[in-house]
């Protein structure tokens, strides 16, 4: 399944109000989504056939539409029942969820003012991000090119596709050699995030993360440190100088499609996965999954 390209793939899409055969969800090549970066989306997980914080994810997807200047046409509710629609006509009970709204074809060139708002939900299976070997002993990241923009030059409160264009360059930059992804830092020269996780850094039992000021405050990043809390750990949010990798013990990642996924390496910096990490990703996946989560509280 991992070789079919995601046009030419079985099953349904969610698609403006019905669900419609995979290889029928096509758009023109003119809709101003695609050439204009109008388009806004969520990454979500299904863990026994539940959508993980599935409110928590249609809701930032309206608010992000709303950053964007359009209103998706429909509720969350609405999303929320599109989503789960998806995730049952797949046949899937874990899986990958991807929301996305877009302006369309109706007026082309940088304004779009009447341009129609169209919504789909697509759904497949994506059992890790990473390699499982690398995620084992911890990913290795390089340093980006590109750096997250100030929220005065771009809408980076918005999950919008435009915001990931870097994304793209640096993590396909970090794979070309020989990397897992890539470590952005911001305009300031501060630490963010990688290419499409938020990062948290370990230091004397302390649980440092960069304040997610000009990128996502994300909602795997906001699930890990309400579970770090209930350990007892310290959390500071701050920024976070690159000078100061080096004093770190224990470097991990999170997002819908990383989950909690440790680090072994940025640049000439080298970590080992160590027990806050270890602990965390634990109570992450205990969180995440139905059935081990009624299992520990029975």
């Amino acid at each position: 399944m991992a070789d079919i390209p995601f046009d030419q793939r079985d099953g349904f899409i969610w698609f403006n109000g019905e669900l419609v055969p995979w290889k029928d969800a096509k758009v023109h090549v003119l809709t101003h989504g695609l050439h204009y970066a109008s388009s806004v989306f969520e990454g979500c997980r299904a863990y026994g056939g539940e959508v993980f914080k599935l409110q928590e994810h249609s809701e930032r997807l309206v608010n992000s539409a709303k950053i964007m200047g359009f209103e998706i046409p429909y509720t969350v509710e609405e999303i929320n029942e599109a989503c789960r629609a998806t995730l049952k006509a797949q046949g899937l009970v874990d899986g990958y969820l991807r929301p996305v709204a877009w302006r369309g074809s109706e007026m082309m060139g940088v304004s779009a003012q009447k341009n129609k708002i169209n919504f789909a939900v697509a759904a497949w299976e994506w059992p890790s991000y990473f390699d499982m070997e690398q995620r084992k002993k911890g990913i290795r990241l390089n340093f980006a090119k590109y750096k997250r923009p100030s929220p005065e030059t771009a809408p980076s409160h918005a999950k919008a596709a435009g915001l990931y264009m870097i994304c793209t360059i640096s993590k396909h930059a970090a794979e070309n050699e020989g990397y897992a992804d890539a470590l952005m830092l911001d305009y300031r020269g501060y630490v963010a995030e990688s290419t499409g996780a938020n990062i948290f850094l370990i230091k004397d039992g302390v649980i440092h993360t960069p304040t997610p000021d000009c990128f996502l405050n994300g909602i795997t990043r906001q699930t890990v440190i309400g579970l770090a809390k209930k350990r007892g750990y310290e959390i500071v949010e701050r920024h976070i100088m690159p000078d100061e990798l080096g004093s770190f013990s224990e470097i991990f990642i999170t997002g819908s499609a990383a989950e909690v996924t440790p680090v072994g390496e940025i640049g000439p910096h080298k970590y080992t996965p160590g027990e806050i990490t270890n602990n965390l990703y634990a109570d992450y996946m205990a969180e995440v999954q139905p059935k081990v989560k009624a299992r520990a509280t029975a």
